[in-house]
């Protein structure tokens, strides 16, 4: 296939890489233009392009930017995107980041607003995966402790389509149901980046609250900006696996939670 990825952060460099590594062709862009993606084709074999080619010659299409920019991107941007070739949203809102987007404020769902603004069908996929985890956590089928992803579309045959892609990646697949259903693994709800194996999975989605997340995930924001510079991306992991209830019994679950809660008290 012929893929384009917009965003060179973490999560789009991730999967950059993982599709070269699947033998996909990569055209990656960036708000900065082609020519400040060296390093980026270097390390994930994509080919670095303006925004204004990616999106007609692809059979996939993943959005990998801050919520905020979503609606800065070019309105002809998808004018000439097969209506075949999918989307995948990676977003995630934090108002900390992201400013207030009234209508999420108001209870939208994400990928439902970002559907809105984009005036296309979005699969939502690979917004509860630390890129650390997505990057070096990939493991064969049937292999103990295989991290399970949520994918969640209105479109069946787009959402199935993209499921597809995660077994060769490494990761197994669970139908989440449509967009109006995948607040369940939107920041921080119980599925929100433990890595969990199929078996968990369906668990930690059944018990999110959407009431609560909102709250829960602008205290972990401001928690997260106050973390020092040597908490790692598994530690996080770590801390979510606790609060999910996956690891209680592990003492460095433990030790990581305790490193996070003085991170709180200097919030507090």
């Amino acid at each position: 296939m012929k893929i384009g990825i917009i965003g060179a952060g973490n999560i789009g460099s991730a999967l950059a890489e993982h599709f070269r590594k699947l033998g996909h062709g990569v055209l990656i862009v960036n708000s900065r233009g082609p020519q400040t993606l060296s390093q980026v084709a270097r390390k994930t074999g994509a080919s670095p392009v303006a925004i204004s080619e990616v999106s007609g010659v692809v059979d996939l299409l993943v959005i990998a930017i801050p919520m905020k920019s979503v609606p800065l991107l070019p309105k002809d941007l998808l004018s000439e995107l097969p209506a075949s070739s999918p989307i995948i949203d990676t977003g995630n809102y934090y108002p900390l980041r992201d400013g207030v987007i009234p209508e999420i404020a108001r209870g939208a769902i994400e990928s439902e607003w970002t559907s809105r603004v984009l005036g296309r069908p979005v699969v939502k996929a690979f917004n509860n995966i630390v890129a650390d985890s997505l990057l070096h956590k990939a493991l064969p089928k049937g292999a103990k402790g295989r991290i399970a992803l949520p994918v969640s579309g209105d479109d069946l045959k787009s959402k199935q389509f993209v499921m597809t892609l995660l077994d060769p990646m490494g990761f197994d697949a669970i139908d989440a149901g449509p967009l109006s259903e995948s607040w369940r693994y939107q920041p921080v709800t119980p599925a929100y980046c433990p890595d969990p194996t199929i078996y968990q999975l369906p668990m930690l989605l059944r018990r999110a609250k959407r009431y609560k997340a909102p709250g829960n995930r602008d205290q972990a924001a401001k928690i997260m900006a106050k973390l020092p510079s040597d908490f790692s991306p598994q530690e996080l992991v770590r801390v979510a696996r606790l609060s999910a209830g996956l690891d209680t019994f592990k003492p460095r679950s433990w030790l990581a939670a305790l490193r996070l809660g003085f991170a709180a008290l200097r919030v507090a």
